[in-house]
Protein backbone atom coordinates (compact mmCIF):
# COMPACT_ATOMS: atom_id res chain seq x y z
CA UNK A 1 0.00 0.00 0.00
CA UNK A 2 1.30 3.33 -0.79
CA UNK A 3 1.94 5.66 2.13
CA UNK A 4 -0.94 7.43 2.84
CA UNK A 5 -1.74 10.03 6.05
CA UNK A 6 -3.02 8.94 9.18
CA UNK A 7 -6.60 10.65 7.81
CA UNK A 8 -6.34 8.98 4.74
CA UNK A 9 -5.47 5.37 6.38
CA UNK A 10 -8.74 5.98 9.07
CA UNK A 11 -10.98 6.85 6.26
CA UNK A 12 -9.60 3.41 4.57
CA UNK A 13 -9.85 1.34 7.58
CA UNK A 14 -14.03 2.79 7.91
CA UNK A 15 -14.38 1.95 4.11
CA UNK A 16 -13.12 -1.44 4.40
CA UNK A 17 -15.60 -1.88 8.25
CA UNK A 18 -18.53 -0.42 5.94
CA UNK A 19 -18.06 -2.54 2.65
CA UNK A 20 -16.42 -5.64 3.31
CA UNK A 21 -13.72 -4.74 0.82
CA UNK A 22 -9.84 -5.29 0.77
CA UNK A 23 -7.51 -2.35 1.17
CA UNK A 24 -6.58 -1.51 -2.64
CA UNK A 25 -9.93 -1.48 -3.16
CA UNK A 26 -10.90 1.03 -0.79
CA UNK A 27 -8.21 3.36 -1.37
CA UNK A 28 -9.46 3.19 -5.42
CA UNK A 29 -13.02 4.38 -4.54
CA UNK A 30 -11.68 6.92 -1.80
CA UNK A 31 -9.51 8.25 -4.50
CA UNK A 32 -11.58 8.79 -7.21
CA UNK A 33 -14.36 10.57 -4.62
CA UNK A 34 -11.37 12.92 -3.46
CA UNK A 35 -11.14 10.83 -0.14
CA UNK A 36 -15.17 11.65 1.04
CA UNK A 37 -16.23 8.28 2.63
CA UNK A 38 -20.18 8.90 1.85
CA UNK A 39 -19.36 9.53 -2.08
CA UNK A 40 -17.20 6.63 -2.10
CA UNK A 41 -19.79 4.40 -0.58
CA UNK A 42 -22.08 5.61 -2.69
CA UNK A 43 -19.90 5.04 -5.52
CA UNK A 44 -19.04 1.44 -4.91
CA UNK A 45 -22.90 0.45 -3.82
CA UNK A 46 -23.70 1.51 -7.42
CA UNK A 47 -21.86 -0.66 -9.55
CA UNK A 48 -23.78 -3.75 -8.65
CA UNK A 49 -26.99 -5.34 -6.73
CA UNK A 50 -23.84 -7.28 -4.86
CA UNK A 51 -22.57 -4.58 -3.97
CA UNK A 52 -25.10 -2.92 -1.98
CA UNK A 53 -25.83 -6.73 -0.65
CA UNK A 54 -22.09 -6.74 0.62
CA UNK A 55 -22.94 -3.39 2.79
CA UNK A 56 -26.28 -4.70 4.03
CA UNK A 57 -24.67 -7.63 5.41
CA UNK A 58 -21.58 -5.95 6.74
CA UNK A 59 -24.02 -3.57 8.23
CA UNK A 60 -26.51 -6.15 9.81
CA UNK A 61 -23.72 -7.76 11.01
CA UNK A 62 -22.70 -4.76 13.06
CA UNK A 63 -26.09 -3.35 14.13
CA UNK A 64 -27.28 -7.01 14.71
CA UNK A 65 -25.31 -9.41 14.96
CA UNK A 66 -26.93 -12.67 16.15
CA UNK A 67 -27.74 -13.07 12.28
CA UNK A 68 -24.94 -14.42 10.04
CA UNK A 69 -24.28 -13.41 6.69
CA UNK A 70 -25.27 -16.42 5.11
CA UNK A 71 -28.37 -15.92 7.52
CA UNK A 72 -28.87 -12.74 5.11
CA UNK A 73 -28.87 -14.28 2.13
CA UNK A 74 -32.38 -15.57 2.50
CA UNK A 75 -33.82 -12.11 3.09
CA UNK A 76 -31.80 -10.92 -0.45
CA UNK A 77 -35.10 -10.03 -2.02
CA UNK A 78 -36.58 -8.50 1.28
CA UNK A 79 -33.42 -6.04 1.21
CA UNK A 80 -33.40 -5.70 -2.64
CA UNK A 81 -37.35 -3.91 -3.02
CA UNK A 82 -36.12 -1.93 0.19
CA UNK A 83 -33.20 -0.60 -1.90
CA UNK A 84 -35.76 0.39 -4.86
CA UNK A 85 -39.10 1.61 -2.73
CA UNK A 86 -35.98 4.35 -0.62
CA UNK A 87 -35.98 6.63 -3.83
CA UNK A 88 -36.72 6.24 -7.34
CA UNK A 89 -33.33 7.55 -8.29
CA UNK A 90 -29.92 6.06 -6.42
CA UNK A 91 -30.23 6.16 -2.77
CA UNK A 92 -27.56 8.02 -1.06
CA UNK A 93 -25.35 6.28 1.44
CA UNK A 94 -27.60 8.00 4.39
CA UNK A 95 -30.61 6.82 2.52
CA UNK A 96 -28.92 3.11 2.20
CA UNK A 97 -28.21 3.36 6.74
CA UNK A 98 -31.49 4.80 7.56
CA UNK A 99 -33.83 2.22 5.25
CA UNK A 100 -31.24 -0.79 6.49
CA UNK A 101 -31.54 -0.36 10.40
CA UNK A 102 -35.76 -0.23 10.05
CA UNK A 103 -35.35 -3.27 7.75
CA UNK A 104 -32.93 -5.06 9.82
CA UNK A 105 -34.86 -4.38 12.88
CA UNK A 106 -37.84 -5.79 11.07
CA UNK A 107 -35.72 -8.87 9.86
CA UNK A 108 -34.13 -9.89 12.93
CA UNK A 109 -37.79 -9.24 15.33
CA UNK A 110 -39.76 -11.50 12.97
CA UNK A 111 -36.71 -14.26 12.29
CA UNK A 112 -38.00 -17.62 13.70
CA UNK A 113 -33.36 -17.86 13.81
CA UNK A 114 -33.42 -14.57 16.14
CA UNK A 115 -34.20 -16.44 19.53
CA UNK A 116 -30.92 -18.24 19.76
CA UNK A 117 -27.92 -17.32 17.08
CA UNK A 118 -25.18 -20.50 18.59
CA UNK A 119 -22.24 -18.31 18.15
CA UNK A 120 -23.64 -15.58 19.83
CA UNK A 121 -25.23 -17.43 22.68
CA UNK A 122 -21.33 -19.29 22.15
CA UNK A 123 -20.08 -16.81 23.07
CA UNK A 124 -22.31 -15.42 25.63
CA UNK A 125 -22.03 -18.75 27.83
CA UNK A 126 -18.60 -18.92 27.52
CA UNK A 127 -17.93 -15.53 28.71
CA UNK A 128 -20.25 -16.54 32.17
CA UNK A 129 -18.00 -19.42 32.75
CA UNK A 130 -15.35 -17.36 33.16
CA UNK A 131 -16.70 -15.57 35.98
CA UNK A 132 -18.15 -18.69 37.54
CA UNK A 133 -16.88 -19.26 41.25
CA UNK A 134 -18.11 -22.59 42.01
CA UNK A 135 -18.15 -24.57 38.83
CA UNK A 136 -19.05 -27.68 40.30
CA UNK A 137 -21.93 -26.84 42.99
CA UNK A 138 -23.10 -24.03 40.65
CA UNK A 139 -22.43 -24.04 37.00
CA UNK A 140 -24.77 -21.55 36.67
CA UNK A 141 -24.45 -18.88 39.13
CA UNK A 142 -21.49 -16.08 39.32
CA UNK A 143 -20.87 -15.74 43.37
CA UNK A 144 -19.73 -12.23 44.75
CA UNK A 145 -16.25 -12.98 43.64
CA UNK A 146 -17.00 -13.71 40.59
CA UNK A 147 -18.91 -10.44 39.75
CA UNK A 148 -16.43 -7.99 41.69
CA UNK A 149 -13.94 -9.32 38.78
CA UNK A 150 -16.31 -9.00 36.02
CA UNK A 151 -17.25 -5.37 37.09
CA UNK A 152 -14.06 -4.45 37.23
CA UNK A 153 -13.29 -6.45 33.80
CA UNK A 154 -16.36 -4.00 32.12
CA UNK A 155 -15.12 -0.68 34.66
CA UNK A 156 -18.12 -0.56 36.60
CA UNK A 157 -17.54 0.34 40.18
CA UNK A 158 -19.87 -1.32 42.58
CA UNK A 159 -20.50 1.41 44.41
CA UNK A 160 -22.16 3.72 41.33
CA UNK A 161 -26.10 3.65 39.62
CA UNK A 162 -24.75 1.86 36.64
CA UNK A 163 -23.67 -1.29 38.31
CA UNK A 164 -27.44 -1.47 39.60
CA UNK A 165 -28.18 -0.70 36.06
CA UNK A 166 -25.97 -4.15 34.77
CA UNK A 167 -27.58 -6.12 37.36
CA UNK A 168 -31.06 -4.86 36.17
CA UNK A 169 -30.45 -5.34 32.85
CA UNK A 170 -28.98 -8.87 33.67
CA UNK A 171 -31.74 -9.64 35.64
CA UNK A 172 -29.88 -10.79 38.80
CA UNK A 173 -31.93 -11.83 42.04
CA UNK A 174 -29.31 -11.18 44.33
CA UNK A 175 -27.00 -8.55 45.00
CA UNK A 176 -23.49 -9.05 43.18
CA UNK A 177 -24.76 -12.35 41.85
CA UNK A 178 -25.53 -13.16 37.74
CA UNK A 179 -27.58 -16.69 36.94
CA UNK A 180 -26.72 -18.05 33.52
CA UNK A 181 -30.33 -16.88 31.87
CA UNK A 182 -30.73 -13.59 33.04
CA UNK A 183 -27.08 -13.25 31.98
CA UNK A 184 -26.99 -14.70 28.30
CA UNK A 185 -30.96 -12.85 27.56
CA UNK A 186 -29.90 -9.20 28.76
CA UNK A 187 -26.41 -9.14 27.07
CA UNK A 188 -28.09 -10.93 23.91
CA UNK A 189 -31.16 -8.52 24.57
CA UNK A 190 -28.49 -5.18 23.71
CA UNK A 191 -26.26 -7.35 21.40
CA UNK A 192 -23.29 -7.79 23.61
CA UNK A 193 -21.36 -10.51 23.73
CA UNK A 194 -17.56 -9.05 24.68
CA UNK A 195 -16.18 -7.58 27.37
CA UNK A 196 -15.19 -4.49 25.05
CA UNK A 197 -18.89 -3.96 24.18
CA UNK A 198 -19.92 -4.88 28.05
CA UNK A 199 -17.39 -2.00 28.73
CA UNK A 200 -19.08 0.29 26.01
CA UNK A 201 -22.69 -0.30 27.20
CA UNK A 202 -21.90 0.25 30.48
CA UNK A 203 -20.26 3.69 29.73
CA UNK A 204 -23.37 4.49 27.72
CA UNK A 205 -25.65 3.62 30.40
CA UNK A 206 -23.76 6.06 32.63
CA UNK A 207 -24.35 9.03 30.94
CA UNK A 208 -27.71 8.04 30.01
CA UNK A 209 -29.23 6.98 33.38
CA UNK A 210 -29.48 10.70 35.00
CA UNK A 211 -30.69 12.21 31.80
CA UNK A 212 -33.70 9.34 31.22
CA UNK A 213 -36.43 9.50 33.38
CA UNK A 214 -37.69 6.22 32.38
CA UNK A 215 -34.19 4.84 32.78
CA UNK A 216 -33.81 6.26 35.93
CA UNK A 217 -37.13 5.33 37.37
CA UNK A 218 -36.60 1.67 36.07
CA UNK A 219 -32.93 0.82 37.86
CA UNK A 220 -34.25 3.03 41.16
CA UNK A 221 -37.58 0.37 41.44
CA UNK A 222 -35.55 -2.63 40.97
CA UNK A 223 -32.94 -1.54 43.39
CA UNK A 224 -35.60 -1.71 46.25
CA UNK A 225 -35.98 -5.65 45.92
CA UNK A 226 -32.55 -6.57 44.86
CA UNK A 227 -31.65 -4.75 48.27
CA UNK A 228 -33.57 -6.58 50.60
CA UNK A 229 -33.05 -8.50 53.42
CA UNK A 230 -34.32 -12.35 52.13
CA UNK A 231 -38.04 -13.16 53.48
CA UNK A 232 -38.33 -9.17 54.29
CA UNK A 233 -41.39 -6.96 52.39
CA UNK A 234 -39.30 -3.90 53.48
CA UNK A 235 -35.87 -2.11 53.15
CA UNK A 236 -34.14 -1.24 56.49
CA UNK A 237 -33.34 2.24 57.04
CA UNK A 238 -29.60 1.76 56.82
CA UNK A 239 -29.94 0.39 53.52
CA UNK A 240 -32.66 2.63 52.07
CA UNK A 241 -30.58 5.49 53.10
CA UNK A 242 -27.62 4.30 51.71
CA UNK A 243 -29.51 3.51 48.10
CA UNK A 244 -30.61 6.91 48.25
CA UNK A 245 -27.19 8.44 48.66
CA UNK A 246 -25.94 6.57 45.76
CA UNK A 247 -29.23 7.54 43.56
CA UNK A 248 -29.90 11.35 44.61
CA UNK A 249 -25.80 12.48 44.24
CA UNK A 250 -24.11 13.22 41.02
CA UNK A 251 -20.67 11.81 42.17
CA UNK A 252 -22.21 8.17 42.14
CA UNK A 253 -23.94 8.81 38.20
CA UNK A 254 -27.35 9.36 40.29
CA UNK A 255 -29.34 12.98 39.68
CA UNK A 256 -28.80 15.46 42.47
CA UNK A 257 -31.24 16.05 45.26
CA UNK A 258 -30.80 19.77 46.36
CA UNK A 259 -32.00 23.16 45.08
CA UNK A 260 -30.89 26.63 45.75
CA UNK A 261 -32.61 26.82 49.28
CA UNK A 262 -32.90 23.10 50.44
CA UNK A 263 -30.57 20.26 50.62
CA UNK A 264 -33.27 18.04 50.16
CA UNK A 265 -31.33 14.77 50.55
CA UNK A 266 -29.48 15.90 53.57
CA UNK A 267 -33.15 16.85 55.65
CA UNK A 268 -35.00 13.78 54.02
CA UNK A 269 -32.44 11.63 55.92
CA UNK A 270 -32.23 13.77 58.63
CA UNK A 271 -36.52 13.69 59.11
CA UNK A 272 -36.41 10.05 58.80
CA UNK A 273 -33.89 9.66 61.68
CA UNK A 274 -35.58 11.75 63.99
CA UNK A 275 -39.00 9.73 63.38
CA UNK A 276 -37.05 6.58 64.85
CA UNK A 277 -35.50 4.97 61.38
CA UNK A 278 -38.26 3.21 60.62
CA UNK A 279 -38.30 0.53 57.63
CA UNK A 280 -39.03 1.89 54.34
CA UNK A 281 -41.92 0.15 52.30
CA UNK A 282 -41.97 0.05 48.31
CA UNK A 283 -44.89 2.72 48.29
CA UNK A 284 -42.68 5.28 49.80
CA UNK A 285 -39.36 4.03 48.12
CA UNK A 286 -41.36 4.82 44.64
CA UNK A 287 -42.87 7.84 45.52
CA UNK A 288 -39.18 9.39 47.02
CA UNK A 289 -38.23 9.29 43.48
CA UNK A 290 -41.40 10.76 42.04
CA UNK A 291 -41.10 13.94 45.07
CA UNK A 292 -37.26 14.39 44.63
CA UNK A 293 -38.72 14.81 40.27
CA UNK A 294 -41.03 17.36 41.59
CA UNK A 295 -39.05 19.05 44.28
CA UNK A 296 -36.48 19.76 41.74
CA UNK A 297 -38.67 21.40 39.38
CA UNK A 298 -40.61 23.76 41.66
CA UNK A 299 -39.05 23.46 45.40
CA UNK A 300 -41.66 26.15 46.84
CA UNK A 301 -44.09 23.18 46.60
CA UNK A 302 -46.40 25.10 44.36
CA UNK A 303 -47.08 21.76 42.86
CA UNK A 304 -48.02 20.63 46.32
CA UNK A 305 -51.45 19.80 47.81
CA UNK A 306 -52.95 18.33 50.67
CA UNK A 307 -55.03 16.03 48.96
CA UNK A 308 -52.72 14.61 47.14
CA UNK A 309 -52.01 10.47 47.57
CA UNK A 310 -48.62 10.76 49.11
CA UNK A 311 -47.45 8.98 51.29
CA UNK A 312 -48.18 9.89 55.15
CA UNK A 313 -43.60 10.12 55.71
CA UNK A 314 -44.02 12.87 52.85
CA UNK A 315 -46.88 14.77 54.02
CA UNK A 316 -45.16 14.85 57.35
CA UNK A 317 -41.91 15.86 55.44
CA UNK A 318 -43.24 18.58 53.69
CA UNK A 319 -43.99 20.05 57.09
CA UNK A 320 -40.40 19.63 58.19
CA UNK A 321 -38.91 21.34 55.18
CA UNK A 322 -41.21 24.66 55.62
CA UNK A 323 -40.34 24.64 59.25
CA UNK A 324 -36.39 24.29 58.74
CA UNK A 325 -36.83 27.05 55.81
CA UNK A 326 -39.18 29.11 58.18
CA UNK A 327 -41.80 29.81 54.95
CA UNK A 328 -43.62 32.62 55.43
CA UNK A 329 -45.92 31.23 53.06
CA UNK A 330 -46.54 27.81 54.29
CA UNK A 331 -49.66 26.12 53.68
CA UNK A 332 -51.84 24.35 56.34
CA UNK A 333 -50.98 20.68 56.29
Amino acid sequence: MPPYTAAQKQTIAQFVALTDTKDPVAAKFLKGASWHLERAVDAISSRSDWGFMAILCCQLICKFHYLSRYDMHEHYEVLQNTRKSTASARPSFKAYQTTLTQTCSALYFASPQSDASPVVLQSLGRLFDEYRDNVKDSPNSIGIEGAMKYFNDINVQLDEVTCLGIMELCKCEAMGEFNREGFVDGWRGVQCDTIPRMATYASTLRTKIPTNPDLFRRIYRYAFPISRMQGQRNLPFDLAAEQWRLFFTADRGGIPWSTASTPWLEWWLEFLEERGKKPVNKDLWEQVEVFMRKTREDEAFGWWSVDGAWPGALDDFVAFVQGKRGDGSAMEL
